[in-house]
């Protein structure tokens, strides 16, 4: 089994963790009925319309 010869110094280990809690924004798009923001391939939670039909009733 392979075992590493040194410790990983905070630097290297904390730079590498750098990008895990980066969020894309390419991963929010535009309701085409209310205009609002919301994730893609979801229904949309301020009207409750995907793929063009209306699917939640919101109050």
């Amino acid at each position: 089994m392979a075992v590493p010869k040194r410790k990983t110094s905070r630097a290297k280990r904390d730079s590498r963790r750098a990008n895990h809690n980066k969020i894309k924004s390419s991963t929010i798009c535009v309701c085409p009925q209310c205009h609002q923001s919301k994730l893609p391939h979801h229904v949309c939670p301020e009207c409750g319309y995907y793929d063009g039909k209306q699917v939640l009733e919101v109050k």
